[in-house]
């Protein structure tokens, strides 16, 4: 930094505050401060400073000097007050704002106070201090709306905001409560278009922002968390926008709404930020995201959540062990963020590994509760509609299908105890009771699929799959390989061998289409198709055939060979090995040659390529040149020049 001349510091520091260059003057201030200590000036500069860097601490420490060196300026005892506040030093800050005796400051000593107990979650004290003031102060109107919110009555906090937006003008702050409030009521497209405006003025208003530069993958400074920020609502906008685009399952577009956000450095981002990226991430970075839930946890606030999501990922990923160790660590938290129903489930769920049928028993319970409550709630549906009361109806409607859902989630966690078992009939007897309340769903009939398919019930198995499929057949990616290869496993074992063709046909289509707009992207579906059909003539003892297909589908190696498609060729080729070991199983000369023919061919291509995806908690790492489709490749080569007696 260049020395600044004498007479010219605080030409040179108001400067800086003018430009928003807070940091280089505090740097300045800080400098001046250790030579005039008491300095009121520098103290005031400092605290108003560190208040639009959102270093609230700082500014407490600041306004806390000015109120001691000078007690006859009131403004300094409201400056200190709300810097406590800003920084969660709840008590401090109630205690400092009882100092304000000022009848001039009084409104804002109630507004403070009030904010103090709302966020201290004493609603009902935050409401009594809220009707001492005028009604028709803005202020109070915000504040109501704020209070209807946390109660759940959304549309009539939708109001309270509409109504202060009218008498305030446009205040970022307030268009993003109104999201807030259409995003509770489910109304995702008023909560979008509130959220766009936010956006759009925030890139009008404020270019040094950098807004969406990181998804273009241009390399920006971080903007650091400047009032300006805060005052622009833009990163409550972009995290809400994620939370929609989460709950209408485009991931893709969750991702993009956290990155477009200004950029910050990683200790500069809030808890809802690092909880949402946390949580849109988990499938390609699972280790950071468990880094990250369990950190916010150990904080002082955190998105309400939190808890509830760290546990059930680690329930998802099966570290059952870690989730009830977190469970009884913090049991103070069971009540205050875990419905009644999210503890019964993650207790059904943790019991599962140690007391299988009591866990059965757990989840029998919650789901006769479930069922009862659907009954209700299915009724008040029908009632609706004689009434003709569409927006009853569409209340109605909204609950069922969440409660809906939650029944399905504990049938399926109830099933899963069998078919880990293997205990197909059991598993199809559980959906078969469940007929009446999921026979619409398309997760229950994936599932009923998924299990006639393995009791080789194929022809039942094509009437669940197939409504599925169709569904979705002019995008017929978007359904899983699994689903598709089932199909076509069930059309030829049920000689239905056109309708398998037809739909392989269609799947080839549609890669060539995807290989021809973006051709480095890799596409696994017909592969895995392939694959599996090639598996299941193996399973049968038709290696000849059986291993050609799965040759023949991993072709072109650099765009199919994959960790998935490498763990489907892999099982065939340790089953063919074990046979032909036992002597069960003769090869001619010419598939032999093939078969090292296509390992050496998956040498050369499978050297980026990782042979299984560890686990992300893992203590003890597979050694990185093991864990290559190369290195298992060559294992594999060796193990059939060993059982050919070529070696010798």
């Amino acid at each position: 930094m260049t020395t600044i001349k004498d007479g010219e510091y605080t030409a040179t520091i108001y400067k800086l505050i003018k430009d928003s260059q807070y940091v280089e003057a505090i740097h300045i201030l800080n400098g001046q401060l250790q030579k005039h200590t008491k300095s009121r000036a520098a103290l005031s500069l400092l605290g108003y400073c560190y208040y639009h860097i959102q270093d609230f601490t700082n500014a407490a420490e600041c306004y806390e000097q000015l109120t001691q060196l000078h007690p006859e300026v009131e403004e300094y005892k409201v400056y200190y007050a709300q810097s406590l506040y800003k920084a969660g030093a709840y008590p401090e800050a109630t205690k400092a704002s009882f100092v304000l005796d000022n009848p001039s400051s009084h409104t804002k000593m109630v507004k403070l106070q009030a904010c103090i107990k709302y966020c201290e979650e004493y609603y009902s004290a935050a409401k009594s201090l809220l009707e001492q003031l005028p009604q028709d102060d803005p202020d109070y109107v915000y504040n109501m709306g704020c209070l209807l919110y946390q109660d759940g009555k959304y549309e009539e906090a939708c109001k309270k905001f509409t109504s202060a937006m009218q008498v305030l003008g446009y205040v970022p702050a307030l268009s993003y409560n109104i999201a807030l409030c259409y995003y509770s009521l489910k109304n995702y497209a008023q909560a979008l278009k509130y959220i766009g405006e936010i956006i759009e003025r925030g890139i009008r208003e404020h270019p040094e922002l950098s807004v969406g530069m990181t998804t273009e993958g241009i390399d920006v400074h971080s903007v650091g968390n400047t009032l300006v920020l805060h005052q622009t609502a833009l990163i409550e906008a972009f995290n809400l926008k994620a939370a929609i685009e989460y709950q209408l399952k485009n991931l893709k577009g969750a991702q993009e709404a956290l990155t477009d956000m200004p950029p910050r450095s990683e200790e500069e981002l809030d808890p809802v930020t690092l909880h949402n990226q946390a949580l849109v991430n988990m499938d390609t970075k699972p280790s950071e995201g468990f880094e990250k839930l369990a950190f916010l946890l150990q904080q002082p606030s955190f998105p309400p959540v939190t808890f509830g999501n760290l546990l059930l990922l680690y329930c998802k990923h099966e570290y059952f062990d870690l989730a009830a160790d977190v469970l009884a660590e913090n049991a103070h938290l069971t009540y205050k963020f875990l419905s009644p129903y999210m503890y019964e489930f993650l207790d059904a769920l943790l019991t599962c590994q140690t007391a299988p049928e009591e866990a059965f028993r757990k989840f029998d319970e919650m789901n006769a509760k479930l069922t009862e409550q659907l009954r209700k709630l299915a009724k008040q549906v029908q009632e609706a509609r004689l009434a003709r009361d569409d927006e009853g109806q569409k209340k109605a409607l909204q609950d069922y299908d969440l409660m809906q859902e939650k029944y399905i989630v504990v049938l399926m966690a109830q099933a899963k105890i069998y078919w880990n078992r293997e205990n197909f009939q059991m598993v199809e007897k559980i959906f078969r009771k469940s007929v009446e309340v999921c026979n619409e769903d398309d997760t229950w009939k994936l599932n009923v699929a998924h299990v006639l398919f393995m009791q080789n019930k194929y022809k039942e198995a094509i009437g669940f799959y197939e409504p599925i499929v169709k569904k979705h057949y002019d995008n017929i990616l978007n359904v899983s390989a699994v689903v598709l290869a089932n199909l076509c496993v069930s059309y030829i074992m049920t000689s239905q061998n056109e309708e398998a063709e037809e739909l392989m046909r269609k799947i080839e289509k549609e890669e060539e289409q995807i290989s021809y707009d973006d051709p480095d992207k890799k596409v696994f579906h017909l592969c895995i198709v392939n694959l599996v059909i090639g598996t299941l003539y193996c399973a049968k003892g038709n290696y000849d055939f059986g291993i050609s297909r799965v040759i023949k589908s991993l072709e072109p190696y650099n765009k199919k060979l994959g960790t998935d498609t490498w763990f489907y060729a892999k099982r065939c080729f340790l089953s063919l090995l074990e046979n032909m070991s036992k002597h069960m199983v003769m090869l001619r000369d010419s598939v032999v040659q093939e078969c090292i023919q296509f390992l050496e061919h998956c040498e050369v291509y499978g050297k980026e390529v990782p042979a299984i995806i560890e686990q992300p908690l893992e203590e003890i790492h597979i050694h990185i040149g093991k864990n290559t489709v190369t290195y298992e490749a060559r294992l594999l080569k060796a193990q059939f020049y060993e059982v050919i007696g070529w070696n010798k």
